[in-house]
């Protein structure tokens, strides 16, 4: 009797470990965390793979009417701002917040971001300092012609279009409105690099368009040039707005050139997407 007494409790211990070993082993289940696609597009003008981070919103399908207007972020790969700035619009998109509709981000990974968003310099410091620069044209085609198709052909996309440049990518966002207005409706352009090549884009004639344009600029605390030269590219497009055009500067004066985007692009939605 007290050796049955035993092997019950014996029993029931077992039984107990054996339902906390279970118990624990679901409580430490862990699976993959996703917020969207990673793609890689083989670029024929570029001859080289290209990494795409696709942010999708929320009840996304690919079997529904609905289609989404789609951001393109320069500086697009996953340890650059391409979390950040998909954070901003789904917060931005939540329907109790309201700022934006929700939206596609197709964030491009860098390969090299100074060849990519610089064009020809005739300064000899610049050409010391970025030995591989110069083919933003290449790049820009690269955008025009296989990556915005691409996005639209996999995706469903609506006609607005959106990107955001900081830097170096601000210098390529102001080149693109220059030379190729259309390829882009809102351009937000922040703490841009226009230094580059004696600031010659300055001096450039932007090509006209007759299409709804948003452009935001913004610069923090950066120095005499990094904020002269936004307040120059500023100023420039002010003598030249129309009634095409809904223009936005923004001076951050808390911020550097490290934590200027987020509170820029904060505030360029707020502006653009209320205007329209």
């Amino acid at each position: 009797m007290k050796l049955t007494k035993q092997l019950l409790a014996y029993l029931f211990i077992v039984s107990c470990s054996q339902v906390m070993a279970q118990n624990t082993a679901l409580e430490n289940k862990t699976s993959q965390l996703s917020i969207g696609e990673k793609v890689e597009l083989q670029s024929a003008i570029l001859n080289e793979s290209r990494v795409l981070n696709i942010y999708l919103p929320q009840g996304y399908s690919s079997d529904s009417s609905k289609t989404y207007p789609v951001i393109y972020l320069l500086d697009g790969s996953i340890d650059e701002d391409f979390i950040h700035i998909s954070g901003l619009v789904q917060f931005g998109s939540f329907s109790w917040i309201g700022m934006i509709p929700e939206s596609i981000v197709v964030g491009i990974s860098n390969l090299d971001r100074r060849r990519d968003f610089t064009f020809p310099t005739n300064n000899i410091q610049d050409k010391e300092d970025f030995p591989t620069a110069g083919k933003s044209e290449v790049f820009i085609n690269f955008l025009e012609k296989e990556l915005q198709p691409f996005i639209e052909m996999k995706y469903k996309t609506g006609s607005t279009k959106t990107v955001i440049g900081q830097s170096l990518g601000g210098l390529l966002a102001t080149e693109i409105l220059f030379k190729r207005p259309d390829m882009f409706d809102n351009y937000i352009i922040v703490s841009p690099s226009l230094w580059w090549d004696d600031e010659s884009l300055l001096k450039y004639t932007p090509k006209a368009y007759s299409s709804m344009k948003s452009v935001y600029i913004a610069v923090g605390k950066e120095g005499e040039t990094m904020e002269r030269i936004a307040n120059e590219l500023h100023s420039k497009l002010q003598l030249q707005e129309n009634k095409n055009t809904h223009l936005y500067f923004q001076f951050l004066e808390k911020q550097d050139h490290g934590d200027t985007l987020h509170l820029a692009v904060y505030d360029a939605f707020e502006k653009i997407f209320k205007e329209e």
